[in-house]
């Protein structure tokens, strides 16, 4: 059975690429190089997405919906620019799951994931500690390396927010263990 991958592979309107990493516009108050997305009803829970015909419907929607299906796989068919973004987004869930502890209230797990989100000294594809280097192209100049890098910055900070609101969702006090049980798969057997 293969792994699931993007349905922004087949989005009509091509991203921005540096390399072949797709800038794909996000549903943020976060500043970065690339647009928002409008946001969704307000009646909407913090920890749910909205549906995925919505026009705020974002990659980082169809990460956190993906991973825990997507992480019991070690191959992965990338199909288009939007799986290389899934695979960088599990991947950095994975690294934010690892973050909280089972006992870590929610303000406890805020405060160690975003420091992980906020860490600006991280690979980017072209880099020598880049996982999967073969299929990740380098960035052009030194000018995209830095547009890309605040780009990655800003999917991690997003995506860390929208986690802990899922890992959350039911007690502030304690985690969700469905959630913490991914912690030790590695997606692909692979880690940032």
């Amino acid at each position: 059975m293969p792994a699931y991958n993007s349905m922004f592979n087949t989005d009509p309107n091509p991203p921005r690429l540096i390399g072949n990493f797709p800038l794909l516009p996000l549903r943020t108050k976060i500043r970065g190089p690339v647009y928002p997305l409008p946001f969704p009803d307000p009646a909407l829970p913090e920890n749910e997405s909205p549906d995925q015909d919505s026009e705020s419907y974002d990659i980082l929607d169809e990460i956190l919906a993906l991973f825990r299906a997507n992480t019991f796989f070690r191959n992965f068919e990338i199909q288009g620019h939007a799986d290389r973004l899934l695979i960088y987004g599990i991947w950095f869930v994975s690294d934010c799951l690892g973050k909280i502890k089972p006992t870590a209230s929610r303000r406890e797990a805020t405060k160690e994931v975003n420091n992980l989100a906020l860490d600006t000294n991280f690979a980017i594809p072209g880099d020598p500690s880049w996982p999967l280097r073969q299929m990740y192209e380098p960035p052009r100049d030194r000018q995209d390396a830095e547009v890309l890098r605040q780009y990655m910055v800003q999917v991690r900070q997003e995506l860390a927010e929208r986690l802990l609101a899922r890992v959350y969702a039911d007690d502030e006090t304690r985690p969700s263990k469905w959630w913490l049980s991914f912690t030790k798969r590695k997606f692909m057997g692979k880690g940032l």
